[in-house]
């Protein structure tokens, strides 16, 4: 039974959001497609990443929980993750955004930015070495310079506020895959690549990485569900 592990994450992951999808209130199931569409452009270069990084050995999964299948050197549950995870996000993006007004988090954009693309600046100077750490630095900054500073994304501050809430979520699920509450970890990290600093079992990086995922799938999914209507 240890074999499906990673995959009962996804599934419990996904499974509420889904079936609430459905909720009359809601009706979050008729942008299924544009979800679809916009999650598969994201996940392209993520998996990308992931697929190099783990034939390089920035890290690597344990065959214990996984049920054997890999792409690309992937396992099948790590590509799922590209769109269970973000599934659930956009879910309770759209659900807060919805029922509640965030616009106020809005007036926060310029200092969020600044902040952000600052710390991940001198935090990628700082550690040209680490390879994990450095492209996530590289990759956060010049997301925020896009949405930010070219497309003039109105949202970043909202999204920032929601990305928070969501770590609520993020904790546990990450926390499985990275060790807490198993014998080994599902996902092993080379020390000698990322700043060794976890919040729990989890990488700083890897909440700096879900952050950046988090923003593209929201900015691609208003992109597509502007564009269908």
């Amino acid at each position: 039974m240890e074999n499906y592990t990673y995959l009962l994450i996804n599934f419990f992951t996904i499974i509420i959001c889904f079936i609430y999808s459905f909720d009359k209130r809601i009706k979050f199931s008729r942008y299924f497609l544009t979800f679809l569409i916009s999650c598969t452009i994201v996940a392209i270069p993520f998996i990308l990443w992931d697929a190099w990084f783990t034939k390089i050995g920035i890290w690597w999964f344990n065959d214990t929980y996984l049920i054997g299948l890999r792409i690309l050197g992937l396992p099948l549950e790590e590509l799922l993750f590209f769109y269970c995870i973000p599934f659930s996000c956009i879910f309770t993006y759209y659900c807060l955004t919805r029922f509640f007004n965030l616009n106020w988090a809005n007036g926060f954009n310029n200092i969020i930015c600044f902040v952000t693309i600052i710390v991940c600046v001198v935090v990628g100077l700082l550690n040209f070495d680490k390879t994990y750490t450095l492209v996530t630095a590289i990759l956060t900054t010049l997301t925020i310079i896009y949405l930010h500073l070219i497309t003039r994304t109105p949202w970043i501050g909202q999204a920032s506020l929601i990305y928070s809430i969501l770590m609520l979520g993020f904790f546990p699920v990450n926390g499985i895959l990275t060790g807490t509450g198993l014998e080994n970890p599902i996902v092993n990290y080379n020390p000698n690549e990322f700043l060794n600093f976890r919040i729990g079992t989890i990488p700083i990086e890897d909440a700096v990485y879900g952050y950046s995922l988090f923003l593209w799938n929201i900015y691609f999914f208003k992109f597509f569900k502007n564009k269908m209507k």
